[in-house]
């Protein structure tokens, strides 16, 4: 099958035109046309990554996070992206970016991490983005039944294999009401207070956010790449619904760049 053939359920799930402006999702490196027999899917395009697309013989890599955000200058092998993208094109791989647009697809992913803490009656935090319906970014929702918050944030760290949570003062001793955002969600907090969240779950918060969590809200920071880890099996799954019978790998290689000292 063509490049094209396979990321195109990608592309009508999570249109390119969902993405934000400051972003660079789609098809980075490679030739559309190309006929591959397999595809590689990861967070982040590492040279690992990279490697293991060789030895799996994958045409194609398929990331969350773009590879560049910004034009290559030059390909002198100075930086890891510029010796990721040499050894792309010296073995024909495609590389392929579903990020800000699978974030705020309707279902994408939010939707999914919900769907992973068991979350139910999810709908939308933040609608901002009204070019196409149910698109927008972050979740609502509510557990089966209401548990200690304590108890609620060693749940998320067991059940998403997070290193390490931060949170704030725990001033809602229940939770039975929960926002989340994937990725960077600190400018979401007031959505997640007007939504009536006893938790909010996200990460990339700054010291004091901590502070502004204040009297009725507890935040829980649990990583930027353990938010956003389900992006494997939500592009597995979109791909799959579509086409069935095409070889798709989760990288073993897609691993947390931040190690914690505990």
């Amino acid at each position: 099958m063509k490049v094209s053939d396979i990321v195109a359920p990608l592309e009508e799930a999570a249109p390119l035109f969902l993405q934000e402006s400051y972003d660079n999702a789609g098809l980075l490196v490679g030739n559309p046309d190309a006929e591959i027999n397999s595809a590689l899917v990861c967070v982040d395009v590492t040279e690992a990554v990279l490697d293991e697309a060789v030895a799996l013989g994958a045409g194609l890599i398929i990331s969350h996070h773009p590879l560049m955000f910004h034009p290559l200058r030059h390909i002198v092998g100075a930086t890891y992206i510029e010796r990721a993208v040499a050894t792309a094109l010296r073995h024909d791989i495609a590389i392929y970016a579903s990020h800000t647009n699978l974030d705020s697809a309707p279902g994408g992913m939010s939707f999914e991490l919900g769907r992973l803490l068991e979350l139910c009656d999810m709908e939308l935090l933040d609608g901002g983005n009204h070019a196409m319906p149910g698109a927008g970014f972050g979740v609502i929702g509510n557990l089966q039944e209401p548990v200690p918050t304590m108890d609620f944030l060693y749940m998320v760290k067991e059940r998403l294999g997070v290193g390490c949570v931060r949170y704030s003062n725990v001033v809602r001793n229940v939770t039975s009401r929960v926002a989340l955002c994937t990725g960077a969600g600190a400018s979401m907090m007031e959505d997640a207070r007007r939504a009536g969240a006893d938790v909010y779950v996200s990460s990339d918060f700054r010291y004091n956010n901590f502070l502004d969590a204040d009297r009725d809200l507890v935040i829980a920071d649990i990583g930027h790449f353990e938010s956003e880890y389900c992006a494997i099996g939500l592009i597995c799954e979109i791909i799959r619904k579509k086409i069935a019978n095409f070889a798709l790998y989760k990288s073993l290689q897609s691993v947390n760049p931040v190690n914690y000292l505990i």
